[in-house]
């Protein structure tokens, strides 16, 4: 396979840029850490240690990442200014 643009499928398990654009507003820890290539328990133990890459939203007992934070770190333009 050769890496020519965004037609290019990630390897299993990861996601790609059309998936990672499709998002919505936030998502969950387990969404967030496979787009970021962790597992679901890394990246409670970074939540956990405050060392998570982005910031995270606790919102009715539930851990919610801010998809925009998110592309930010991995580098992906969402189409904003």
């Amino acid at each position: 396979m050769t890496a020519q643009g965004a037609d290019v499928q990630a390897p299993s398990g990861v996601m790609g840029l059309e998936e990672l654009l499709a998002l919505p507003a936030t998502v969950n820890v387990t969404t967030a850490a496979r787009a970021l290539g962790i597992s679901r328990d890394k990246a409670y133990e970074l939540i956990r240690t405050e060392s998570f890459p982005v910031r995270t939203l606790a919102l009715g007992g539930k851990t919610r990442v801010p998809t925009a934070e998110l592309w930010k770190v991995l580098g992906v333009d969402g189409g904003f200014a």
